[in-house]
């Protein structure tokens, strides 16, 4: 045969045209039934109808066994949108209690790829969540009218008290992103969105289950696929027991009623955390049901705040409760001993009295130094340590050593406490000043408020609290925490780790013996319950720039068997001793008492009553004497 005739070319031509043909042919058969699922939901959708079983979330308890959080059922109803038929939409509406806009504005959310991520026209997506018993009821009873309707079972969180709002955390939808992120979650899921809700979300979600369905040809359930042998039964989530003590709490709360700022209690030798109180907070209970959106609305526009939890993400100058720090890090560099002294005339003499000091003895020594909360006698120990050339080789070297004894002791990175949002607060270092200055030429005199916990120094209330506990241990520390105990499971040992400091325990007594002073002769007189607790503590008055400065107090107690530590900051208090003193000494004796004593009842009731508000710079703010932030019960 003649290969070049047209006609021979012509065939093998028409020939491969058909082979390509029948490939492609081949292997979009082979897409569509053997990769994509489409044709395979379908088919399964017709065969089978898998029903997720959502799991009880975890319980949680306070450390005397409490039940604070549990669940309770609710109730969703989920659509199968190729199973639908005609069927009376006036009456489905009046059954759910929506109107028909509502209607047509669920039915497209949840055929929107871009809310309702992984949609299926094969599979239940959700329609509408969380029906009541009663809702659910009249559902139920009509159910044979909406074909491609179904009522999936799960649980809603309940609480039983009203307190603990900001430590509890609250559960919400899970948005497109955590859905993104994690394949477990799908549209209609909840996740937890802050506190422990978030913090411990795996421990608390359990493990979903599936329930598989066989239909028959009209798509009418028959029973079991299989008699259950491929259903998987849901986990339930791992309980929690927390470190906070209900009572202590609830009473720090109503302390707190009407003021901004925080109150925290740690046990020294565990870094248990017992109570903890960021004021205003909110009843845990407005953020769940269908009222969450008005409710976290209203929340978010506060203007007092109370979705910030203050205690971990609230920062503050500390003002002279950075002292006992200062004297560890002077003493520990051997700036000076106990016995060295310095002046002090109502003020730091080398800077014409700035900053100013209030009337005592003069000279004086580190322990009367504390006791009397001297300015100037912190002022001169870190002017000695930034001058000293002997030691340093230059200012820059003698301040970052400064700086990494407080970042051992707790300050100036994040603690890692089992709660979101901590801050850091913030620790200078030596560059941050040559920055500043634009040289590296600058002295302790350019800085002389950090000696006194002002200037750039920024702390969180818990980074104070977990200082007090670790001088209370006299050198020691474990990272503070609010779950105490994971049922069938152990705690991160980042939570059971000692954490030691470079400062020799000596030191520590030193401070130890300052601060007690300070109870019972100094300025946390109002602290003192000597003879039957000896107290240790430490005032501060932090300078507000936004208005009236702010109250602070810590310490521990007792002194030689120290089984708490504490820290008070009221926002806008004005001195240590005015405010947070006395809530101190009433946190105090609610821990070891149990109750007020008769002669402190006037105190409690003064304390319970007084409104200190800042005053806000918005247009329409209102007196802060006329605000009112709801009490705990």
């Amino acid at each position: 045969m003649n290969s070049h005739n047209p006609l021979f070319k012509r065939k093998y031509v028409i020939t491969g045209i058909i082979i390509v043909f029948a490939l492609i042919y081949i292997g979009q058969l082979f897409h569509l039934q053997i990769l994509s699922p489409k044709y395979r939901e379908y088919a399964d959708s017709h065969a089978f109808l898998r029903k997720t079983l959502y799991p009880a979330r975890g319980a949680i308890y306070d450390r005397k066994g409490e039940l604070l959080v549990y669940n309770q059922p609710t109730y969703d109803v989920m659509m199968v949108v190729r199973e639908m038929e005609a069927f009376d939409t006036i009456d489905f509406c009046r059954t759910l209690n929506i109107d028909k806009q509502r209607f047509y504005q669920l039915n497209a959310e949840m055929r929107d790829p871009r809310k309702n991520p992984g949609y299926s026209s094969y599979t239940p997506q959700i329609f509408m969540s969380q029906l009541n018993v009663e809702e659910y009821g009249l559902l139920q009873e009509k159910l044979y009218k909406f074909p491609g309707i179904y009522i999936q079972h799960r649980t809603e969180r309940q609480y039983k008290y009203p307190n603990m709002g900001l430590i509890l955390g609250y559960i919400a939808e899970a948005n497109k992103n955590e859905i993104a992120a994690n394949p477990y979650y799908i549209r209609g899921d909840y996740v937890g969105k802050s506190g422990i809700e978030l913090s411990h979300e795996e421990d608390l979600r359990g493990e979903k289950g599936v329930e598989i369905l066989l239909r028959d040809a009209h798509g009418r359930i028959q029973g079991k696929y299989k008699n259950g042998e491929y259903d998987r039964a849901p986990v339930s989530g791992r309980d929690l027991t927390l470190s906070i003590d209900l009572d202590l709490q609830a009473y720090g709360e109503l302390l707190m009623h009407n003021k901004v700022g925080s109150i925290i209690m740690i046990e020294p030798k565990t870094g248990e955390i017992l109570c903890m109180i960021s004021a205003p907070n909110y009843d845990p209970s407005l953020l769940t049901g269908r009222d969450f959106g008005k409710n976290y609305q209203s929340l978010e526009k506060n203007p007092y705040k109370p979705l910030i939890n203050r205690a971990v993400a609230g920062t503050y100058p500390p003002g002279s409760t950075f002292k006992p720090a200062q004297g560890l890090i002077f003493l520990q560099e051997g700036i000076i001993t106990e016995q060295t002294q310095y002046v002090c005339y109502h003020g730091y003499p080398p800077l014409g009295g700035k900053p100013a000091c209030h009337g005592h003895a003069s000279p004086l020594a580190i322990q009367y130094a504390l006791a009397t909360s001297c300015n100037s006698f912190f002022c001169y120990g870190l002017n000695a340590m930034l001058s000293n050339r002997t030691k340093y080789s230059d200012v820059n070297n003698a301040f970052d050593h400064w700086k990494d004894h407080m970042v051992d002791m707790g300050f100036g990175y994040k603690l890692g406490v089992d709660l979101p949002s901590e801050k850091r607060g913030f620790i200078p270092n030596s560059k941050f000043y040559t920055n500043i200055f634009k040289n590296s030429r600058w002295n302790a005199h350019n800085i002389i408020s950090t000696a006194i916990g002002q200037g750039e120094i920024l702390t969180t209330p818990l980074q104070i609290a977990n200082f007090a506990a670790m001088t209370a241990n006299r050198g020691y520390f474990y990272t503070p925490h609010v779950v105490k105990e994971r049922k069938g499971a152990p705690l991160d040992t980042a939570f059971t780790n000692r954490r030691n400091s470079e400062i020799a325990r000596e030191y520590f007594e030193i401070i130890v013996n300052g601060m007690a002073d300070a109870v019972t002769k100094g300025t946390c007189y109002g602290a003192n319950l000597a003879p039957e607790i000896q107290v240790c503590g430490k005032t501060g008055t932090a300078q507000n720039p936004h208005g009236e400065d702010h109250s602070l107090f810590m310490g521990f107690a007792p002194k030689d068997d120290p089984q708490v530590a504490i820290v008070v900051i009221v926002e806008n208090g004005r001195f240590g001793a005015t405010n947070a003193v006395p809530i101190g000494r009433l946190m105090l004796q609610k821990f070891f008492k149990g109750e007020i004593p008769e002669t402190d009842k006037w105190l409690e009731k003064t304390m319970i009553d007084r409104v200190v508000l800042p005053y806000l710079y918005t247009k329409n703010a209102p007196p802060a004497t006329t605000v009112t932030i709801p009490a705990a019960n």
